[in-house]
């Protein structure tokens, strides 16, 4: 069995093997061939990608809040203006501290949420994946789905974005991630960058003690880190099989070196966490086992942006409802 899984794992690392499954799923990718054309990048869209594809090209546009501060803009901004008062203190701050908290916003739904989710997993509809992930429930559950698509929440995040966003993925947790400082940028990447924001909802109300999200509020300035930036021991023709700890050593070294320090999140059931594409955070510890920290991570790609998978260097198969 243990040699079974050192070919298995072998075989994941062989970026051909990627390619074989693109071109399986080659009708979730040919939205690319446009996009490649109109950016200039030379390859099929079932081949291997990262951003070294991507340093010979100038990148068009930026996201316009990177380039400016909300703050600033607010009054005179028609779209700012037509949120809710709440919404508007909430997302104030985007610019400079890179995330917002919308306290409460899917409180009415989070009981809901956990109901369906031990319904799934006790009929066998969906299973762990990485350990403690539930991947893509949102195209099993229409109540997940609508509350990924949410008008208001999409309409904020398109405001931010400065361009109209779709949901790409849904990921669910029974416990806390206990994942390292991380942008979530290394894992889905986009040319030009800046163009994927992130959702996290609090299903419970969450502790110190059940590995709470944490943050590092304005990390998102910092440069993004790619696999051009650390060494990730991949070649022409494979992936570095232990890509993702030495990417979460680097980022740990950089956070010692700029002296940033974190902020935990201890959410109140239904807040929600917004995180720019760049944000480092993670979950904390988990101090008594015998807890749950039930939350749900919407993450969302921008229209007209290439949209792929830097560390692994896969394009992104987009799955429509």
């Amino acid at each position: 069995m243990s040699k079974l899984k050192d070919i298995t794992n072998f075989i994941r690392t062989l970026k051909v093997t990627y390619s074989i499954n693109n071109l399986l799923h080659y009708s979730q990718l040919k939205h690319n061939k446009a996009l490649y054309k109109k950016y200039g990048l030379q390859k099929p869209v079932w081949s291997s990608i990262s951003s070294t594809d991507f340093k010979e090209l100038t990148p068009p546009f930026s996201p316009w809040l990177d380039k400016q501060s909300l703050k600033e803009l607010a009054e005179d901004s028609t779209e700012f203006q037509s949120f809710e008062p709440s919404i508007q203190q909430s997302i104030i701050d985007w610019s400079e501290e890179g995330y917002s908290i919308l306290q409460g916003f899917f409180e009415e739904e989070a009981d809901q949420v956990n109901a369906e989710i031990e319904q799934l997993l006790n009929n066998g509809k969906i299973k762990f994946k990485y350990g403690n992930k539930l991947m893509f429930v949102l195209h099993q559950s229409a109540l997940i789905y609508n509350m990924a698509t949410h008008p208001t929440l999409t309409k904020v995040l398109s405001f931010l974005v400065g361009k109209p966003v779709n949901i790409f993925q849904s990921i669910n947790f029974i416990k806390g991630s206990q994942q390292g400082p991380h942008s979530d940028t290394i894992h889905m990447t986009t040319y030009p960058l800046g163009y994927l924001i992130a959702v996290w909802i609090a299903l419970e109300d969450i502790g110190p003690e059940q590995g709470p999200l944490f943050y590092y509020p304005k990390s998102h300035k910092l440069p993004y880190v790619l696999n051009d930036d650390f060494e990730h021991h991949g070649t022409n023709h494979r992936i570095g099989s232990n890509a993702n700890q030495l990417y979460e050593r680097h980022i740990n070294t950089m956070v010692k070196e700029q002296k940033i320090e974190p902020k935990t999140l201890l959410a109140k059931k239904g807040d929600v966490l917004i995180w720019h594409a760049n944000l480092l955070h993670g979950g904390m510890p988990i101090l008594n086992p015998e807890l749950t920290r039930k939350s749900m991570v919407f993450h969302y790609y921008a229209e007209d942006v290439i949209c792929y998978h830097e560390i692994t260097q896969r394009p992104a198969l987009f799955k429509k409802g």
